[in-house]
């Protein structure tokens, strides 16, 4: 074999190895571009990083979620909508349930005035229910028992539980669903947090817990 012949046969080799690097460097390119809109198996559910409106084919949180009509994406609309309120539903439960706590723990005693000797002739003995200390009510602190922080330890898991589910639903970046959080989160606050706002301690829901993460 003469030295032509060599080096054709090299060159044809370096080009045979060059175009399958590189044929070998697009079907990777193609294949991470590809997962931008991911297909999860043979379901074909559309799943985007990216903001988008998918609605047909659109997938949350598990391939049985797979929006497959219209009627089923309406469905899913209205759901995340009732699991939204029911996240600012848990809010006011916890809060009612510690001022029944408060309520239940910080009763003050009465007390019995003593009866006066200008009215020693009368039938019927005078008494008083003021309490001993009429600011005692707020200053004393109390520790729930056992059974009650159990109680608070559940509702607030419950509350944790569902607002993470909403932020892992808001991840899709789904237009229709976070639009749909918005709006469950303006109704469920307009019904459950409509309360008694108490212009001396200032503190209201809104201004306490403004947002979801996190619960």
């Amino acid at each position: 074999m003469d030295m032509s012949t060599s080096m054709s046969m090299s060159m044809s080799m370096d080009m045979s190895s060059t175009a399958t690097a590189t044929a070998a460097a697009s079907t990777s390119t193609g294949s991470s571009m590809d997962m931008s809109g991911m297909s999860m198996g043979g379901d074909s559910c559309k799943i985007s990083m990216l903001w988008n409106w998918n609605t047909i084919d659109a997938c949350f949180l598990a391939s049985s979620w797979h929006i497959t009509s219209s009627g089923m994406f309406a469905g899913s609309c209205i759901g995340v909508i009732l699991l939204t309120m029911s996240l600012e539903f848990l809010r006011r439960t916890v809060k009612e349930y510690d001022r029944y706590l408060v309520r239940k723990h910080t009763s003050v005693p009465v007390a019995a005035m003593p009866t006066s000797s200008k009215d020693s002739d009368s039938k019927d003995a005078i008494t008083s229910s003021a309490p001993l200390n009429p600011g005692a009510r707020n200053s004393v602190g109390f520790r729930p028992t056992i059974f009650e922080q159990a109680i608070r330890a559940l509702l607030h898991m419950v509350q944790f539980a569902v607002a993470y589910f909403i932020m892992l639903l808001a991840m899709y970046f789904n237009g229709y669903i976070i639009i749909c959080i918005f709006i469950g989160a303006y109704i469920g606050a307009f019904i459950f947090h409509w309360e008694y706002i108490d212009g001396g301690r200032g503190a209201t829901s809104a201004s306490q817990e403004p947002t979801v993460c996190c619960a």
